[in-house]
């Protein structure tokens, strides 16, 4: 088995972040290797046919993008188109049914009746406004620096603070979010939608002491500076594809179907393809998987010399593991459902269209008081009734997805992320079975809100089967290598270190480094990743081009 030294740098993972990452290299004249061990390069935001014989691409686990900057799209010319959505969001109301809150970001008038239509007052309405314009502040001023090296935590506090947002910087970052929510609005509802931002994909409670409940607020509320969640038209398979071709076009070299079996001190790894081992070997490694996979590599033995090592064991060199510390062991906490409807359902509420209340995000069973509930009932090992649930109709803002003749007969997509699902309610054992629990609880929290039952509005493919799939977490690991099914790889890191951390080095400055100066992360295990931004992988390719500027190719 021989080894290669013909590349500057050697990409393990083909998710957008790696695909970023190569493309930036590339760019700047160096010789890229990509290595991704599935059939495609995508990772988990990719589009698929999700029902065999029916013209719908999916976008199956990622579906929204706001983090990913337009200097990117920029500097790699990515043809992609981003539609945004009038409507922010939905909500029945549960202790009333037949009302719920519709927020139009095109329609301030209608906005404010909605709230009264809740029995929220204009107070209510007020704070809320005000609320999210505070936060706006910080995330303008803060949004710049996610591609640039990392702030300490007094330079991103002034930051915020010559913005005018020190108000929103205490609340944000200095105490549990859910102080703030509780403090300036009074409604249950309104302040569940405020609450769901920070919660999807974290398991954790308003007023958690560790802020991981913040860090997912701050994040889904920074992208752009506007927290705008866009479509990506022609589904999230688009922004990758794009994303390959820049790095393809740019001269690197992607291999698919090549599975990497060990990452090895020296910059080497040996992977498997075309039923062969090879081993190659560069100045760079960049990890576009979660750190936890990365210490796995890290401690495999090579191929064909004995048996892989179990999961969290130490990194061989003896230094602190990859992964740095303990976040990047946290559980995911979702279900993902993507339905195939004839039409849109018809809702108990009369007073919203259809095509209003899905066209943002149809929030269920999401108030405060339920999302606590829901907590405290996965906390003590159930499936929470009712579930709480958001709903995506991604067909509505993209018609490109459907075929023209789902199109025609008025089909439409529905994606559900269900919250507080945690991975500790899943295993090898009882998958199978948890899933149908799963999806018959989303089911039983969407028809809460419907005049009319789910079930009967769902379209069969042609072998009779209805179009409908579900993902545990357990599902989502085995499929795109997420541990624990989480979306983030593991826990969120603020975007930037706290004062005195060392920033000493180029990876330590872009927030890639791990205890290898040759190994850097590159996808949304590096600090500032998570979600579909590309920013894990534009700052691995940054940190490496400084490196080499300061003191030549390694």
């Amino acid at each position: 088995m021989s080894t290669s030294h013909a590349f500057d740098a050697i990409i393990v993972g083909g998710g957008h972040n790696g695909l970023a990452a190569a493309a930036y290299l590339s760019r700047a004249g160096r010789k890229v290797l990509l290595l991704e061990k599935l059939a495609h390069t995508g990772g988990a935001a990719v589009s698929a046919q999700a029902f065999d014989g029916v013209g719908a691409r999916l976008s199956r686990y990622s579906y929204l993008v706001s983090l990913l900057p337009q200097q990117i799209i920029d500097d790699l010319g990515l043809r992609i188109t981003l539609a945004r959505r009038r409507y922010s969001s939905y909500t029945p109301d549960p202790s009333c049914s037949g009302r719920a809150l519709l927020v139009d970001n095109e329609d301030a008038s209608s906005t404010a009746a909605s709230f009264a239509a809740i029995g929220a007052s204009e107070d209510e309405h007020r704070a809320f406004n005000d609320f999210y314009a505070e936060c706006g502040k910080l995330t303008r001023s803060l949004w710049p620096t996610m591609t640039a090296p990392l702030p300490t935590r007094s330079q991103a506090r002034l930051l915020v603070a010559e913005a005018g947002a020190a108000q929103a910087w205490e609340a944000m970052v200095e105490q549990p979010i859910g102080q703030a929510i509780t403090r300036r609005l009074q409604h249950d509802l309104v302040r569940g939608v405020v609450l769901t931002d920070a919660l999807i994909g974290t398991f954790a409670r308003a007023d958690d002491e560790d802020l991981q409940q913040n860090i997912c607020f701050l994040y889904h509320l920074i992208g752009g500076g506007t927290g705008d969640w866009d479509v990506p038209v022609g589904g999230m398979g688009a922004v990758s594809g794009e994303l390959e071709r820049a790095a393809r076009d740019a001269g690197a070299t992607i291999l698919v179907a090549a599975e990497a079996t060990s990452v090895r001190p020296g910059g080497v790894v040996c992977y498997r393809h075309g039923g062969e081992d090879h081993t190659v070997a560069a100045p760079w490694v960049l990890a576009n998987v979660a750190p936890v996979v990365l210490d796995r590599l890290r401690n495999a033995e090579p191929a064909g010399t004995g048996p892989a090592a179990h999961a969290g064991t130490p990194a061989p060199s003896g230094g602190r593991s990859a992964t740095q510390h303990p976040n990047h062991l946290r559980e995911g906490a979702q279900v993902k459902v993507n339905l195939l409807l004839k039409r849109l359902p018809r809702l108990l509420d009369e007073g919203a269209s259809p095509e209003a209340a899905f066209g943002g995000t149809f929030h269920i069973n999401e108030t405060w008081s339920q999302l606590d509930s829901a907590y405290l009932s996965a906390a003590a090992g159930s499936v929470p009734e009712p579930l709480p649930c958001e709903i995506y109709c991604h067909s509505l803002t993209d018609p490109s997805i459907l075929s023209p003749e789902l199109r025609a007969s008025g089909a439409q997509t529905l994606t559900v992320f269900g919250l507080h699902v945690p991975d500790r309610l899943i295993t090898p054992q009882n998958n199978d079975n948890r899933r149908a629990e799963l999806q018959a609880a989303v089911l039983r929290s969407l028809n809460s809100v419907l005049a009319e039952p789910i079930e009967e509005l769902l379209l069969t493919g042609p072998d009779g089967r209805p179009c409908i799939e579900t993902k545990t977490t357990l599902d989502i690991e085995h499929a795109v290598g997420m541990p624990r099914g989480n979306i983030f790889h593991g826990g969120l890191d603020w975007p930037f270190v706290e004062d005195g951390e060392p920033l000493d080095t180029p990876a330590r400055r872009w927030g890639v480094a791990t205890d290898d100066p040759q190994l850097l992360l590159c996808g949304s295990g590096a600090r500032r990743g998570g979600a579909v931004s590309a920013i894990g992988g534009h700052n691995a390719a940054m940190a490496v081009l400084e490196a080499e500027q300061s003191v030549g190719p390694a």
